[in-house]
């Protein structure tokens, strides 16, 4: 399965920066004025998994295959965009597309940086919770204009059929919910409900997860005393989300350079991972997902699951034909298959073990799937 990441956030806060340096291309423009992204740029980008090489060493493939996340850059949102200011409703879809939302907000200082609330010509106050409230704000619009072109059709057909009537009580409860300026993410459901199918079928924009992204100065890079990244972190936290610090310039200068050197790179800021592998890490988290390995001759693989999966269904991730033919998982741990020295000593210590339809691999999982054809 694949991930993807829509980087969103007001005009010149950094974001194709940002973008630029994720990919480790340069793929967007990055220019210091409103509307500099007008297609939105995609790239896909390695998960960086010390793990893979861990196993590599001892089966010895042919290539090693990491999991991947797909990034799409964009164009900034303004107030106004869900009524189609700015360049509006296009980039609303751009964002109903992805899995999650990276919402870039500036947390640093520069007279120089222009702010499209200012009139799009002039410096303005780093305010990171009132931009963050900006594009919220316009989402949460957008919601609710989906939401009421459903509710129209819903009032009318409830009418004559009463079985539609708990899905109408319960869309116009999530309206006042909008109303209120909250997102659906917080919107009570529970195993049932009859909000659940048009939840389902929606696909609202603020029922994404959210990760708040501080992008701080170079010289503030932990942005462990940055009363912008305080600020950001608290309204985070009110809005049930996480909160990553990066900064975009210094991603800048990673990329292009060799492991050793970036290694050495992060080691001077007192950093053991870039901002790319943090991102990509809070990205898992919040999504709820998790790899597992294969390991052979051939390659040594991560694949990506949704924690909870059962057995069969993870292994469709490799091929259809493995979820439906499924017969048993051999499986062992990350720790064990290196301590033990791969499949052949795991299977000898006894922590290779069988398991059914009902197993729920976990993180880490090095697995080899049986199955009829």
């Amino acid at each position: 399965m694949s991930l993807s990441v829509g980087i969103v956030g007001l005009p010149n806060v950094g974001k194709s920066t940002l973008f630029n340096a994720l990919t480790k291309k340069q793929q967007a423009a990055a220019e210091n004025y409103p509307f500099c992204t007008i297609e939105p740029n995609t790239a896909v980008v390695e998960m960086e998994d010390p793990r893979l090489d861990a196993l590599a060493a001892i089966a010895k493939p042919q290539q090693i295959i990491k999991a991947t996340v797909n990034f799409t850059d964009i164009a900034g949102l303004v107030k106004g965009a869900s009524k189609g200011d700015g360049l509006g409703n296009k980039f609303l879809s751009n964002i109903r597309e992805c899995n999650a939302i990276l919402h870039v907000v500036r947390c640093f200082e520069n007279p120089d940086i222009i702010h499209v609330t200012e009139g799009g010509n002039k410096p303005a106050p780093v305010d990171p919770a009132a931009d963050a409230a900006i594009i919220e704000t316009e989402l949460v619009l957008a919601d609710l204009e989906t939401l009421s072109r459903r509710l129209d059709r819903y009032r009318r057909d409830a009418q004559s059929d009463p079985k539609k009537r708990p899905a109408l009580e319960a869309m116009q409860a999530l309206a006042d919910h909008l109303n209120e300026g909250k997102p659906v993410r917080s919107f009570p459901r529970e195993e049932g409900s009859p909000i659940l199918p048009v939840l389902k079928e929606s696909n609202f924009l603020t029922d994404k997860p959210v990760i708040f992204c501080a992008n701080v100065d170079e010289d503030d890079i932990t942005g462990e005393h940055n009363p912008h990244v305080a600020a950001l972190r608290a309204y985070a936290e009110a809005e049930g989300c996480e909160t990553c610090v990066i900064s975009a310039k210094v991603e800048a200068d990673l990329a292009g350079l060799s492991d050793e050197e970036r290694a050495e790179f992060l080691a001077s800021y007192g950093l053991e991972r870039s901002g790319l592998d943090r991102v990509i890490s809070l990205a898992y988290k919040t999504l709820g997902l998790a790899s597992y390995f294969t390991a052979g001759p051939k390659e040594v693989r991560a694949w990506t699951f949704r924690r909870g999966w059962k057995a069969p269904r993870c292994a469709g991730v490799i091929h259809t034909d493995f979820e439906r033919g499924f017969i048993r998982a051999e499986v062992v741990s990350f720790d064990e298959y290196v301590k033990d020295g791969g499949t052949a000593g795991a299977r000898a210590s006894g922590a290779l073990r069988s398991e059914g339809k009902e197993y729920e691999p976990q993180d880490g999982d090095v697995m080899e799937f049986l199955f009829s054809n």
